[in-house]
């Protein structure tokens, strides 16, 4: 058990009282007088400071003989994949070209408006916005055999061209007479994480990149991967996302150091210099940006190697969050402070 600091319970006491989201599932919340603890978000009312324990998981929270929540579920994972968005999802697999109507969902005995609600929840987009991009998917990789623009038109479902031409072009980011083999597919997935929901980008042989769904300029970092690879990023599996989340999942468990997954560095010379550099400071240790730049044969520009470090795209796997300022304190990190503390202080617990 991880023990929480006067300092830290202070803050997350200010995290509870303002519901910020940034710190859920970063540690729980025990109440003396009823012997319940609850997630960093719930909405029941909040109790008194005088009252409250904090944990840093729910091992912790049992461990002290604590119950769970039975309105916010602390159990579940709250990025966990819930029965009927699973069941759409298999349900869109096999049947990728359906259309679907409020009628629909009718059969499955389930209400369009919850169904929107938990995909818009789980995959940042609606269920139909879902199944749209699937069929854009499918649509794509026939232009790219070769196949008529109409025939891929068809077969996924249009009957007016210009509406499948303004589909196409809003997703997929070019018109499909323009779309052709020379266009990098890339494949994006949600991967649940003990500090929030990643968003990975891979193909059959490389992660581009890695990063919390939260992130505030994570639309910018997919942008330059679309503009600088001439990649279209539809929702996707491939081996290495199973990959990159098998080895996420031994990291979070303190089991795996290093991680094994090819990765594609996507930078000027100097931001990949940084990268590779990051990547050889051994686990559970930290160094402050001027050791980084020093290491780089570069001490006075511990600012570029700041700035490069800002720009990573591979969150973890390039430990960035392993970088710290020249005066022992942590700076900055894109995932969010909280973040790299846990990091950082995860490491150094596994690190035997």
């Amino acid at each position: 058990m991880r023990l929480i600091t006067d300092n830290q319970a202070k803050i997350f006491c200010q995290a509870l009282v303002d519901k910020n989201s940034l710190y859920e599932r970063i540690f729980f919340v025990g109440i003396e007088t009823t012997g319940v603890f609850f997630r960093s978000i719930c909405y029941a009312r909040k109790p008194k400071f005088e009252n409250c324990i904090f944990f840093n998981t729910v091992q912790d929270a049992l461990l002290a003989s604590f119950r769970p929540c039975m309105r916010c579920c602390p159990l579940i994972h709250p990025g966990q994949v819930s029965p009927l968005v699973q069941t759409l999802v298999e349900l869109i697999e096999i049947n990728p070209e359906k259309r679907w109507k409020n009628s629909d969902f009718k059969e499955l005995s389930v209400d369009a408006s919850t169904v929107r609600r938990q995909f818009k929840r789980r995959f940042g987009m609606t269920f139909i916005q879902f199944a749209r991009v699937k069929r854009m998917g499918i649509a794509m990789k026939q232009i790219q055999k070769g196949e008529s623009v109409i025939a891929a038109q068809l077969d996924s479902g249009y009957e007016s061209s210009s509406g499948f031409r303004d589909a196409f072009a809003k997703i997929i980011g070019a018109g499909p007479t323009k779309f052709d083999e020379h266009h990098t597919v890339l494949k994006s997935s949600w991967i649940d994480t003990p500090l929030g929901p990643m968003l990975a980008i891979t193909d059959e042989e490389f992660l581009y990149l890695l990063e919390f769904v939260d992130q505030h300029n994570l639309e910018r970092k997919l942008e330059r991967l679309r503009s600088n690879l001439r990649a279209v990023i539809v929702p996707g599996r491939t081996q290495l996302t199973q990959q990159i989340e098998s080895e996420l999942n031994k990291y979070f468990e303190g089991s795996l150091k290093e991680f094994k997954i090819p990765i594609y560095l996507l930078g000027s010379s100097f931001q990949q210099l940084v990268w590779s550099k990051l990547m050889t400071i051994p686990y559970g240790q930290t160094r402050s940006y001027g050791e980084q730049a020093k290491a780089l044969g570069k001490e006075t520009a511990y600012r570029a190697v700041a700035s490069a470090n800002g720009t990573n795209k591979i969150a973890i796997v390039i430990p960035c969050h392993r970088i710290i300022n020249n005066n022992g304190k942590l700076g900055g990190y894109s995932g969010g402070i909280h973040r790299k503390k846990w990091l950082i202080d995860h490491e150094r617990q596994h690190q035997q």
